[in-house]
């Protein structure tokens, strides 16, 4: 029977392609925020409109969709989901666009009448740019105070790299840009992990919470979340979610 230890390792070097979770299936629960993200870009969407998904990852979401495959493009940035989307999407007529800044995004402007975008980066004055007068740009984030208290237990000088990430600061920039906002919420779901190797997994994958994390390095760590583990059966930590929708005036 492996250890402990062996089993952590295995997680760390578990290979993650796309932005998919599945391996974690079973072994933690994301508590339901009160928006779906879906259905809200279902409501915007139809077979006409140009789309731009920002950040697709492997296009998982993307796909479900069933938008028109010539009305669509997609951006990312990571190497590996870039040569992951020439594979899957390209060859459906989706465009693929990678971009290295997300100020320099190398499209047209007043291409899109749909920008959407699931926790990835943007620059709002090229989300601008790139929408159609009137055009709606639905973004859900991930908010400065994501995952705290799980972030400080592996590292106790842990602070959010985007610490002025909030609902009420992003509003603010949107207004300036030129964006009229029809519809904005914020929450603090519960995240559980049922074992420390599903916090291992996620710490390698989520590096902007977790920077330098490995197994070796934050063994100590590790061992008294294990602790704590098996006193409570579960190990919880709140996250940050805010979503907006705008439209770019006319």
């Amino acid at each position: 029977m492996k250890t402990l230890y062996e089993t952590w390792i295995d997680d760390e070097n578990k290979a993650f392609e796309g932005w998919n979770f599945s391996y974690l299936e079973d072994r933690w629960k994301n508590d339901e925020i009160s928006w779906n993200y879906r259905n809200i870009v279902e409501n915007y969407i139809d077979n006409n409109k140009k789309l731009l998904d920002m950040g697709t990852g492997g296009g998982e979401f993307l796909l479900s969709l069933n938008h028109p495959y010539d009305n669509t493009t997609v951006t990312e940035a990571w190497e590996p989901n870039i040569q992951l989307c020439k594979e899957r999407l390209s060859p459906l007529r989706i465009n693929v666009v990678p971009i290295i800044d997300d100020s320099n995004i190398p499209l047209p402007d007043n291409s899109f009448d749909i920008i959407i975008n699931r926790h990835e980066a943007y620059d709002l004055s090229e989300v601008f740019r790139l929408l159609k007068p009137n055009g709606v740009f639905i973004t859900q984030q991930v908010g400065a105070k994501d995952c705290l208290s799980l972030a400080k237990s592996i590292n106790s000088n842990y602070t959010s790299m985007y610490k002025d990430f909030t609902l009420d600061n992003e509003l603010k920039l949107f207004v300036e840009n030129g964006f009229n906002v029809t519809y904005s919420n914020e929450e603090f779901p519960l995240l559980s992990f049922y074992d420390v190797g599903a916090i291992v997994y996620f710490a390698k994958i989520i590096q902007w919470t977790f920077p330098d994390f490995s197994v070796d390095k934050n063994i100590v760590q590790l061992k008294e979340l294990q602790k704590t583990l098996e006193e409570n059966g579960v190990i919880s930590t709140k996250q940050h979610r805010f979503i907006i929708v705008a439209n770019k005036k006319g």
